[in-house]
Order: C-alpha cells, then sequence, then structure tokens
C-alpha cells in the first residue's frame, strides 16, 4: 500500500510539474494571447477596415535572391515601383523588382550593423544601425553607386539594453511625418519618433513617444521588421521567432494575422528566419527570409494576377 501511495503521489508530482511547464511554455511564447484573438475572431470577424490577412496566399515563396547571402530588411518605393532590402555582412543597399530580382547594389561605408530601411519621400531612406542604436538618413538617384555613413544625417537613441537585440525594423506613417522604429528584444517595443529625418534646413524639433500597451498586447517574442499600411493606418509587426505578421489598427489593438509556418496561406515549408516586410500600393504583402529567400503574398481572390516587374 506505501508503494502504492508513493507511486500516486510521484504521478501527481510529474502531473503538476508537466502542467506548469506547459503554462510557462504558453505564457513565454505568447500562445494564450494568440488563442483569445483567434477566438474573437470567429465570432466577430474582425474590423471591416483591414488588410484581411488571413486571406493572404503565397504567389512567390522560397525564392533565393542570388548574389546575396544575409538580407535584412525590406521596403516599398512608391515612386520606383521597386523594393530596398540592407545587407549587414557585406554592407549593401540593394534594389530588388517586385519579384525579388536584383537590380542594383549601393556600397554602405560607415554604417556598422544595418538592419533596417524605411522609405521615406521620394530619393530619402532612413537605415538603422543596430550595433551602434543610430538612425542614419540618407540620399539616393539613379547615380548612387555608393553611401558614406560620416554624411549622412544621423540621430542616436541609446536606450540600453543588448546591443544585438537592438532596432531591428523600421516603418514611416507620411501623412503624420512619423517614423515607427522597433526595438527586438530586452525589451520588445516600437518607438514613434516626429522630427527625423527633417524636412527642411531648421533644426529638427524630436518628440520620442512610447505605447507599452501596445507593445504589451503584441502576442509575439521578438519584433524583427514593421511597415506602414498608408491607407488604412495601419502599422505591420513581423516577428521571427513567432513566425507571425500581425496587423494593427488605429487603436493599436491586433486586427489580423499571416502564420509563416507550413501549411498556413499556402506555404509549402516554414518561412525560416523573417527579417524585413514590406506592403505596396495594392496591399501585396512582400517579406524576405534568411539567408536570402523571397516571399510575396497576395489575397485570394488576387492569386492569379502576376508579379509587377
Amino acid at each position: 500500500m506505501r508503494l502504492k501511495s508513493q507511486g500516486r503521489y510521484l504521478l501527481i508530482g510529474l502531473f503538476t510539474a508537466l502542467v506548469i511547464t506547459l503554462a510557462f511554455i504558453g505564457q513565454s511564447q505568447r500562445f494564450f494571447e494568440l488563442a483569445w484573438f483567434y477566438l474573437n475572431q470567429t465570432f466577430t470577424g474582425g474590423p471591416e477596415h483591414s488588410l484581411g490577412l488571413a486571406d493572404y496566399r503565397a504567389v512567390i515563396q522560397g525564392k533565393p535572391i542570388e548574389g546575396l547571402a544575409d538580407v535584412s530588411a525590406l521596403t516599398f518605393d512608391p515612386q520606383r515601383q521597386t523594393l530596398f532590402t540592407v545587407t549587414n555582412k557585406h554592407s549593401e543597399l540593394v534594389e530588388l523588382s517586385l519579384d525579388g530580382t536584383i537590380l542594383r547594389r549601393i556600397a554602405l561605408v560607415g554604417f556598422g550593423d544595418p538592419e533596417g530601411v524605411e522609405y521615406i519621400r521620394p530619393g530619402t531612406f532612413v537605415i538603422s544601425d543596430e550595433r551602434h542604436q543610430r538612425l542614419m538618413s540618407v540620399q539616393i538617384d539613379d547615380r548612387t553607386t555608393s553611401l558614406d555613413g560620416a554624411t549622412a544625417g544621423q540621430m542616436v537613441l541609446d536606450l540600453g539594453g543588448r546591443r544585438n537585440r537592438g532596432f531591428e525594423g523600421l516603418a514611416f506613417d507620411r501623412a503624420r511625418n512619423r517614423l515607427y522604429v522597433a526595438n527586438e528584444q530586452s525589451p520588445m517595443s516600437i518607438y514613434e519618433i516626429s522630427g527625423f529625418p527633417a524636412t527642411g534646413d531648421a533644426p529638427p524639433e524630436i518628440h520620442i513617444v512610447q505605447n507599452p500597451g501596445r507593445d504589451a498586447d503584441l502576442f509575439m517574442t521578438d519584433l524583427s521588421s514593421l511597415d506602414f499600411d498608408q491607407r488604412n493606418n495601419h502599422l505591420l509587426a513581423l516577428s521571427d521567432q513567432s513566425r507571425l505578421l500581425v496587423e494593427l489598427g488605429a487603436d493599436h489593438k491586433p486586427v489580423g494575422t499571416l502564420v509563416l509556418r507550413s501549411g498556413f496561406h499556402g506555404l509549402s515549408q516554414t518561412v525560416p528566419q523573417a527579417e524585413g516586410v514590406a506592403l505596396d500600393d495594392d496591399g501585396t504583402v512582400y517579406l524576405v527570409s534568411e539567408p536570402n529567400l523571397f516571399y510575396v503574398f497576395r489575397k485570394a481572390g488576387e492569386v492569379g494576377q502576376g508579379s509587377r516587374n
């Protein structure tokens, strides 16, 4: 009887430990918040004005970008109708066609560890340097072949934390001249910056705002990229670790998700390390993953449309 009693207590102890472990994993990976979001979406159908990411399907997936090995970040240039990414091991700003073909490569000198790039206005981009926590404003035209960090407009945000868990994503709200900067982890947060880059000759007046409530509602464990939907004033947040793209509504609450795992949205394989996301004027979602993989997602009713060049 005593052995049976001891065995029973052992099983109870093991079961309790298992429950605690699963609860810890669920909390740390934000599974509970994600499950609650999906349950709520099932009954409410989600907001009317959103991208409707649930209906997106991969039309290009895992296409290697020939000649690149360490892509990070992505942005859409509406004037040129092209994409730009950065590489950090051999620092370059690279222009891509909308089907992931290299159009040109611009050498980056003195940019440290470039991890983000964002289109601001015709010819103006911001590049983030994760290692030194810098934002660098650059100008390019059709003849640009290299950029020198020493001549770039710079803003340093010394926010502490781990140096290689810093600025990973950028997005720009053109209507409000507001730059969003994603801090990857420790802490995972999004900063809103007004006044950079400058729009005139006068010294800019910089304002930095945080929204801890919004950041706490993000059911992901890291931030690897951002983008801004200029039509709906919605922010897109990409997580490499959580394999997830989340759309945030104008009230900063999640309104949609695109799951980057095999079997979802037509993906035959899980996106290995999502590092950059960009949205074009038609709502097409472009994504890059290390080392050099390119993806395109469109709504189910638009998947038959060919990629623009």
